[in-house]
């Protein structure tokens, strides 16, 4: 009897498929974001049913779980898993095929009768149910079942242009909980990016905690007080709320945090500035600092005279540090900062200045130099490599240094030109901190600390390999990255207004290729990831796609 029903079920799911066989699909089905670099629309519809079930092989266990979860929760009917058949026909198939060039790159195959997912690695696969998510409709995002969920048939064999493809968040100046930045992670990964990195020391509060020296959190995770509203201008003097602030994430957060992360291919990296920026470790531990203090977290924003000490007791103490770091994060780059560091102390300090001499580093350029080479001595012994701010450029770059070129271009023209990756992220085109519309429409926008603006078109126009490289110099190029300082950014839900849609438009800048991108076509594919946007819940700047 048991064979009999399933056979029934079975002929009555063919006969449902096959009408969907010659449906006539357009242009409007294949909104997705970031642009595929090749895609052919096709006819005809898989409908996903209840005999539907997601083939795969063991290495892709977790692709398909996801995948069944995303398609089980929308339709209503359990999504089932098989790891021991290998027919795609009436399913949808997983798999690995080494014939595909790019490690990131995939083919995505619907026909009425069969869906194939293909990656040269897990990567691939997950970039490809990625696509394969925004080609169903918005409301697949909402708990709420889809009576016939179908899938547009389709031919997409794609693979990104960049190796690096990033987003910031400083959660110094102001904290964000672990649910929050779970919530970015699946933001990145919507839109196949790889990369989270994660700001966590600051001059405002010290975010991760260290077994080794607890006070770093204790005290230095905490400040009394937070500027109010835009002070520290001429017109604005400097006003505090007196609110005691603060927060960290214990080590069991962070390791579930890039645990989150790795299950969807994106690699999280640290950052642990120094040597400026470090006013919050210095309250904590002022044995560490050119004076001993008294130090104070910050309450304001801005640059701060207050650097590390270049004593052996502090890189001691900074490799301790990293030691526990190393030990949270797997990833290959440990980013050091090294940005805005102020060179008062070291002007005045005995020791400092001893030190030049010693070493015959020149002058304060030269110490922080050494400072960084230090770093990075100890970080390569470990078998990791340092990201810095271009500012590690001032008195002669680090062995292996990549460098993160944030003051315009010049400085990653710079660090290419002498053979070191670069990762651009300039402030005119990827600070996301900056308003979205011009200074006339300002006084509607959120606060933020300046009135340069930054909107989602010319995110767009960005491409990342200046034209002043030659070919060989332009391989050093990774990617780009937006940055989201936070200033500003008291809650949540102006992170996300100011991410997006600036965040969409940089996904394409780094994922398709420079010939395949049309403003006018991702303009109107922005419209329907919008209506995505919507039932997810995002605060999304909806001035920018029209609304």
């Amino acid at each position: 009897m048991r064979s009999i029903i399933f056979i029934i079920s079975c002929l009555l799911a063919f006969s449902c498929s096959n009408k969907y066989k010659d449906i006539k699909n357009t242009e409007a089905d294949y909104q997705i974001i970031p642009k595929p670099n090749k895609l052919s629309i096709e006819n005809g519809r898989f409908l996903v049913n209840p005999n539907t079930k997601i083939i795969f092989t063991s290495p892709l266990s977790n692709e398909a779980a996801y995948l069944s979860e995303m398609l089980s929760t929308v339709s209503g009917i359990n999504i089932a898993l098989d790891s021991s058949s290998k027919d795609a026909a009436g399913n949808i198939k997983l798999l690995l095929d080494e014939q595909i060039d790019n490690a990131e790159g995939y083919r995505l195959s619907v026909k009425y009768d069969e869906v194939v997912i293909a990656g040269k690695t897990n990567a691939g696969v997950f970039y490809g149910i990625q696509s394969l998510r925004q080609l169903l409709p918005a409301e697949i995002e909402a708990t709420n079942s889809i009576a016939e969920l179908t899938i547009p048939a389709v031919e997409i064999s794609d693979s990104p242009r960049y190796k690096y493809r990033g987003m910031h968040l400083d959660v110094g100046r102001n904290f964000f909980p672990a649910e929050s930045v779970k919530d970015y992670i699946d933001l990145i990964a919507m839109h196949k990016m790889n990369t989270f990195h994660w700001h966590l020391t600051e001059d405002q509060g010290w975010r991760i905690e260290i077994k080794k020296y607890p006070k770093l959190t204790e005290v230095g995770g905490f400040r009394k007080g937070t500027a109010i509203g835009l002070a520290g201008t001429r017109n604005a003097p400097y006003t505090y709320d007196d609110v005691p602030y603060g927060g960290f994430y214990t080590q069991e957060e962070i390791k579930e945090i890039v645990a989150y992360a790795a299950a969807r291919h994106i690699t999280v990296i640290p950052e642990i500035e120094l040597p400026g920026h470090s006013l919050a470790a210095l309250t904590a531990y002022p044995q560490f600092g050119n004076t001993g203090g008294p130090y104070e977290v910050a309450k304001r924003w801005g640059i701060f005279k207050e650097v590390y000490a270049p004593t052996e007791e502090t890189f001691q103490f900074l490799e301790d540090v990293l030691t526990e770091v190393m030990a949270l994060f797997p990833s290959k780059y440990i980013h050091i900062g090294g940005d805005e560091v102020l060179k008062e102390e070291w002007e005045k300090s005995a020791y400092a200045q001893e030190l030049i001499k010693k070493e015959g580093l020149g002058d304060e350029h030269g110490l922080q130099s050494y400072f960084i080479r230090r770093i990075e001595k100890f970080l390569n012994s470990k078998g990791r490599n340092i990201i810095g701010w271009d500012e590690i450029l001032e008195g002669g770059l680090a062995p292996n240094a990549t460098v993160m070129s944030w003051r315009g271009e010049e400085g990653g023209i710079a660090a290419a030109k002498q053979h070191h990756t670069v990762i651009m992220t300039p402030g005119t085109h990827c600070y996301f901190d900056y308003y979205q519309v011009p200074e006339e429409l300002q006084k509607d926008e959120p606060l933020t600390g300046s009135k340069r603006h930054t909107t989602v078109e010319k995110v767009y126009s960005y491409d990342p390999t200046p034209a002043e490289l030659n070919a060989e110099e332009a391989k050093y190029i990774l990617g780009a990255q937006g940055n989201v300082w936070t200033e500003y950014m008291p809650t949540w839900d102006i992170v996300e207004y100011r991410v997006i849609p600036r965040m969409t438009a940089l996904a394409e800048v780094v994922w398709t290729d420079k010939e395949n991108k049309s403003w006018e076509d991702f303009y109107q594919r922005l419209q329907h990831i919008a209506k995505r946007y919507d039932v997810l819940g995002y605060n999304y700047a909806k001035h920018s796609v029209g609304e």
